[in-house]
């Protein structure tokens, strides 16, 4: 296998790097995965332009990072590929999909389990002629444009992930919603976490998600991480990602948050928005 013939470029000042000129349907050296394994570390998401993949080949490369998570919560499944969580604004049985409005806050995949994700490759086979963009930014820096005594405070704290908190709960009918928060009870996590690759510390919080921080009352932990939410997702600290239709990024929960944005009307039968994401398993975060 030879090395293939690409360059890499930053897409913002604060997130992300590009890889151009590579083929993901086309096998990878060993050395290819590394540079993408640390060039993500480093920039939080990867971006791949005009890929043309199967979803067994999007499944293929996305097991080169690690063993593939199979999303806790079934009604989200490729129906033949369960590595595939299908995020999509396309009738399911003549209904409205479950997913179509997934992600409209920031947060880190799977962050409300013990283990939360490595990172997630999500890949867009369908996207509407404008909008559906999705904004990422980096909790590497979110930690590092803090004061130091704020920064010091937050040494060693811990905060709750709590599923239940998911606004797009309200959308399904109660049963349903109930089957699904039983699945993943609350987790603590601690609020500052060593990146096991980069060795970076970053904050490790998601809107929604994270209530509570432990030892703190509510009136205090909301004024905190409302705080946090807000440093981290400042306009200088984000890149803002206008899809086309073969893009796919490789973003790492560990060092980063995402949103996904409702600036189009996912109703509309011309604004057709229909993606496949693999996710990596992960470890249990550690400060």
């Amino acid at each position: 296998m030879t090395l293939q013939n690409y360059t890499i470029r930053p897409l913002s000042v604060s997130v992300g790097a590009e890889f151009e000129g590579i083929d993901l349907a086309r096998p990878l050296d060993d050395a290819d995965i590394t540079t993408i394994r640390d060039t993500l570390a480093e920039r939080c998401i990867v971006l791949f332009r005009g890929q043309n993949l199967t979803p067994q080949q999007h499944i293929d490369f996305s097991a080169r990072f690690g063993e593939l998570a199979i999303h806790p919560l079934d009604a989200y499944q490729h129906p033949d590929h369960p590595e595939l969580f299908m995020v999509s604004n396309l009738p399911v049985d003549g209904k409205p999909s479950d997913t179509r409005n997934v992600g409209r806050f920031w947060h880190s995949d799977l962050c409300y389990t013990k283990t939360p994700s490595m990172g997630s490759l999500l890949y867009a086979r369908e996207v509407p002629a404008i909008g559906g963009d999705t904004v990422f930014a980096n909790m590497y820096r979110a930690l590092e444009t803090l004061s130091e005594p704020f920064r010091n405070m937050l040494e060693g704290m811990h905060a709750v992930h709590d599923y239940s908190r998911s606004p797009g709960l309200r959308d399904r009918d109660p049963e349903t919603s109930a089957r699904m928060v039983a699945k993943v009870p609350p987790v603590e996590h601690p609020l500052i976490v060593t990146h096991p690759e980069s060795g970076k510390r970053s904050l490790f919080l998601s809107e929604n998600f994270t209530c509570r921080i432990v030892g703190m009352t509510d009136k205090e932990s909301a004024a905190v991480l409302d705080h946090l939410i807000a440093n981290a997702t400042r306009l200088e600290n984000n890149y803002r990602h206008q899809w086309r239709a073969g893009d796919l990024i490789f973003w790492d929960n560990r060092c980063g948050l995402h949103y996904a944005l409702a600036d189009f009307d996912v109703d509309d039968p011309a604004n057709r928005r229909h993606m496949h994401r693999t996710t990596i398993v992960g470890e249990a975060p550690q400060p």
